[in-house]
């Protein structure tokens, strides 16, 4: 595979002697523990090549959502510190990293990167150090400001390095550490990000035919790629939220806990696929409950939609149900498809799992597809339902992982790998 944009690459910059600003996406601390490695193994390989090439790599990342979005006030905790980060990496690669720290606002976190930070780069830049690791790019009040914060914030990031390498598909936002900082260094892709572009490709000029899974808690999160999908797929299956949506829009029933919102979005989306009959699949089963948020033996009770009627209520849908996937026409559609995408959980989780697992193992049966897995919670419940498989996936020419499921997501939305702003900043740096 190729890169279908003129994009300029890690491969081809001078890094010997130079100091390397690398932004990652390893955002995988929840409250202070690491969950799942996979996004920092992702990026190893451009982390070697750095050191191979001679550079000095300066690491950074987001990790959670520290500033209160109601208030604007950036709380600094253990929570959400890359130190776990950093003690894996160190253990993993056998590397010495320091974690510099700056002066805190009470309310603004750290308000820029001060000149104590100096040192440490003499001592890296002297080898007695093998590389630094910014703290939280979200700790910093510039990163996610819209004003001349972030450009001050930038040309301070900038001002540490020679060179900056975007290596962080799944950060897709427009941020000073993701867009802001290319005005000011060459720039350039890392490998994990090349391969993430490489791998959007099958989505884009997929192998037909083409089935796309999704699933959500909130219709409105995945509303804009599921319109793209509708018309570019071959086949498309709802779970989770937005599938019981579309089912009270389609047939005129009720379901404990779907607001208003996302039925509203649910109908127009629905009226909309009207235009392109056959595609949605839809799971016949759905587990139904009367309890909310738990699992209790008799509370639940697998509901087939084709005895619904309009006016009927139901309550709380927590699956699409097992037996879904053992019916014959969904077995064929997933038995002939090409190319398989998915962002979904069918369940919801912890407690209903017996939708995902179906799901899962139906489309590991499928040898000649080309699998396609995208989002955070889908790769967690894969490797939490089905560690063999997961472990198995990672590895196999079948299968691709993708770090960031709503960057995917929003590539898909946008058309064009292009529609994301870092990729964009990267190509506009080029020029």
């Amino acid at each position: 595979m190729t890169i279908s944009i003129n994009l300029p690459l890690i491969q081809d910059a001078d890094l010997k002697g130079k100091i390397v600003l690398v932004r990652v996406d390893h955002n995988v601390v929840k409250s202070g523990m690491i969950h799942d490695p996979y996004r920092i193994d992702a990026t190893i390989g451009t982390m070697y090549h750095i050191n191979a090439r001679g550079g000095k790599m300066i690491l950074m990342t987001h990790v959670g959502r520290p500033r209160n979005k109601k208030t604007g006030e950036i709380i600094i905790s253990e929570k959400t510190s890359v130190k776990p980060i950093v003690d894996y990496i160190q253990q993993k690669l056998h590397i010495k990293l320091k974690i510099p720290e700056f002066t805190m606002d009470e309310k603004r976190g750290y308000t820029g990167i001060e000149t104590s930070i100096n040192h440490m780069i003499r001592e890296l830049r002297e080898d007695k150090i093998d590389g630094i690791y910014l703290p939280n790019t979200r700790w910093f009040a510039g990163e996610e400001a819209k004003d001349e914060t972030a450009e001050r914030f930038a040309n301070q990031l900038a001002g540490l390095a020679d060179i900056f390498v975007n290596d962080a598909f799944g950060s897709w936002q427009a941020h000073a550490s993701t867009v802001g900082v290319n005005k000011f260094l060459p720039s350039y892709a890392g490998f994990l990000l090349q391969k993430e572009i490489e791998n959007l490709n099958r989505i884009y000029e997929p192998s037909n035919p083409f089935l796309a899974v999704v699933a959500g808690a909130k219709f409105d999160t995945k509303i804009d790629p599921l319109y793209a999908l509708i018309q570019k797929a071959d086949y498309l299956v709802l779970g989770g939220v937005i599938y019981n949506a579309y089912l009270c829009a389609k047939y005129g029933i009720s379901i404990k806990g779907i607001e208003e919102d996302d039925f509203e979005l649910a109908r127009k989306f629905t009226a909309f696929a009207e235009k392109y009959p056959g595609k949605i699949v839809e799971p016949g089963y759905i587990v139904e409950s009367d309890i909310p948020d738990e699992r209790r033996d008799g509370s639940w009770r697998v509901v087939d939609i084709r005895s619904l009627k309009p006016g009927d209520s139901l309550g709380y849908v927590y699956d699409v149900a097992a037996e879904s996937f053992s019916e014959r026409h969904i077995h064929e559609i997933f038995g002939r498809a090409r190319t398989i995408f998915v962002n979904a959980v069918m369940g919801y989780t912890p407690h209903f799992n017996e939708g995902t697992i179906a799901l899962d193992q139906l489309i590991d049966e499928n040898r000649d597809a080309v699998k396609l897995y995208g989002g955070g919670d889908t790769m967690q419940e894969l490797k939490r339902l089905l560690p063999g498989l997961y472990i198995a996936a990672i590895d196999s020419p079948e299968y691709y992982i993708f770090t960031g499921g709503g960057s995917v997501l929003k590539a898909i939305e946008q058309g064009t790998v292009t529609g994301l702003a870092p990729v964009k900043a990267l190509l506009d740096n080029k020029k």
